[in-house]
């Protein structure tokens, strides 16, 4: 299957699950308690918690870069894609270069690759910018580069780790359109680790929340709204209702 496909995974289907899943450091610190999540294709699943408490420990422990200490961690994904708080993008190759590395390392030839790039700056909005060098960029194009790289993988599992995190207000948002955008379009699984809990809802499927450390997930809400969605939903009261149960239950985790 080329990998910018348009036939996504079918859905419902499981594409990651974790059971019992626990975390102990060697040094006694228990970063995970007793994961039970499941995440299926069409699903875009948000994790709000405080810091420290495992967020990013579960979007490592699915992408393969670090084992859990017990329990079971299913990936039904050949292909992941993730995204990093940082960019990452290398600061002597173009936008186009960088967006086609992915793809390069996993050995496609040099004009499937670089068809792939071109089809994910369009999709992300990058036209026009494809020579640009990273620190031409602002900090938002910087994230767009990052996230057609990954698209040119056309994950079944796309993981974000706060991608948005450290942009203004107005260029998360803007972002925030564009990922709800894409997942309308593609219809991967999605697991994305946040602090915003408006960003959680806007974004989300469903929004899994968790303790303090050692991290357990203590409720799971469903987001009930449409997609595409209408920027303007942030302002209605069901919106604000779902926000301010979400930040409740955060509380009452951290307390």
């Amino acid at each position: 299957m080329s990998p910018m496909s348009d036939a996504p995974p079918a859905s419902g289907t499981q594409v990651l699950g974790f059971e019992s899943t626990h975390l102990v450091y060697p040094n006694g610190t228990r970063a995970l308690e007793s994961i039970d999540l499941t995440v299926r294709a069409g699903e875009f699943v948000s994790v709000v918690g405080p810091s420290g408490c495992g967020k990013s420990t579960l979007l490592r422990i699915a992408s393969g870069l670090e084992s859990a200490s017990g329990g079971y961690t299913q990936v039904g994904a050949n292909r992941i894609g993730y995204v990093f708080q940082d960019a990452t993008l290398l600061p002597w190759r173009s936008v186009r270069d960088n967006i086609a590395l992915l793809a390069e390392l996993d050995g496609v030839p040099k004009a499937e690759r670089y068809r792939r790039a071109d089809e994910a700056i369009e999709l992300v909005g990058l036209t026009g910018f494809e020579k640009h060098l990273p620190h031409m960029l602002s900090g938002g194009m910087r994230m767009r580069t990052s996230v057609a790289r990954s698209l040119t993988l056309d994950p079944e599992l796309f993981l974000f780790d706060e991608p948005f995190g450290a942009l203004d207000e107005i260029t998360r948002q803007r972002l925030g359109d564009e990922t709800t955008r894409l997942f309308a379009d593609r219809r991967f699984a999605g697991l994305f680790v946040t602090h915003s809990v408006s960003e959680a809802v806007y974004l989300s499927t469903r929004v899994v929340i968790m303790s303090g450390r050692p991290g357990r997930i203590v409720n799971d809400i469903e987001i009930p709204f449409d997609y595409p969605r209408d920027p303007s939903i942030r302002f209605t009261a069901e919106f604000t209702s779902l926000a301010e149960k979400i930040s409740d239950a955060l509380r009452e985790a951290h307390s």
